[in-house]
């Protein structure tokens, strides 16, 4: 993996998992957090170095539904830290809604980017 790949794998890690402590500490008050929430923010770092190739290879991919699937495999596990860590902090947690809002969200971002991220001509 290059050093600028690498980077931005990173720095989008600390940012997603900061992103989540701020909105989770603002919804439920950040000295309510408990140890397990912090510490799995720490597992964005290697969830984003993991699949960052994905995003590459995405990007050159001409076939949209091939070119989706490599960007919702991109998202799937960082999302999924973010996702379940947040919801699991609510009382009213309920497992099936959650899940079913993860997979709907994935969804979206690999339709949207493999939209946007379209290989040029």
């Amino acid at each position: 993996m290059n050093a600028l790949l690498l980077r931005t794998a990173l720095i989008t890690g600390l940012v997603i998992a900061a992103l989540n402590i701020v909105f989770s500490g603002l919804q439920f008050g950040f000295e309510r957090l408990p140890l397990w929430f912090w510490l799995s923010q720490l597992l964005l770092i290697p969830a984003m170095l993991l699949p960052i190739r994905f995003f590459p290879q995405a990007a050159m991919t001409r076939e949209f539904p091939r070119r989706a699937g490599l960007y919702a495999l991109g998202w799937a596990v960082p999302y999924a830290i973010y996702k379940f860590a947040a919801d699991a902090l609510n009382p009213a947690f309920n497992p099936a809604a959650s899940l079913t809002s993860y997979l709907l969200m994935v969804t979206v971002f690999a339709l949207l980017f493999a939209a946007i991220r379209r290989p040029q001509p």
